[in-house]
């Protein structure tokens, strides 16, 4: 199953009413079959603008994340049923990305330039885009065409 983390921001809440939002959120995740892997709270602050979410104007929220994972076929499901939660204002969900492995070429790199693989190939592919020259060896005695 792919990675998903799911940006929340949600409305200035007494503890135990945002702990029944993120409770419900959670609860929404592992009914679609998700695995919550990390739920991290970003904390309390203002928001950069005034949001208006459900005829309420906005101008603080408490920020989560919650790191799951899911099939794909079900982010468009959770999407729609944190759309509809009137205490959650604003829900982005992103696709997590792992990192490509890059192998170790120190050695490579503390070659002379060249001798490194890189730069010879970039050296084979210029000799290949030269264009070819007039062979002076021809069998004529003078260039045929004017200088």
């Amino acid at each position: 199953m792919p990675s998903y983390e799911l940006a929340l921001v949600l409305r200035q809440l007494p503890r135990n009413e945002l702990m029944s939002v993120i409770k419900r959120t959670a609860e929404s995740i592992l009914d679609k079959g998700g695995i919550i892997r990390k739920l991290e709270n970003m904390g309390s602050r203002a928001l950069p603008h005034k949001v208006s979410e459900d005829g309420l104007v906005h101008r603080e929220g408490t920020h989560f994340t919650i790191a799951f994972d899911t099939a794909p076929t079900k982010i468009a499901d959770l999407k729609e049923e944190f759309g509809r939660d009137i205490d959650i204002i604003r829900r982005y969900i992103f696709k997590l990305e792992e990192p490509e492995q890059q192998p170790c070429t120190l050695h490579e790199e503390m070659l002379p330039p060249a001798y490194r693989k890189d730069v010879q190939q970039l050296i084979e592919a210029a000799k290949k885009n030269q264009k070819k020259k007039y062979n002076y060896n021809s069998g004529l005695d003078y260039y045929p065409f004017q200088k």
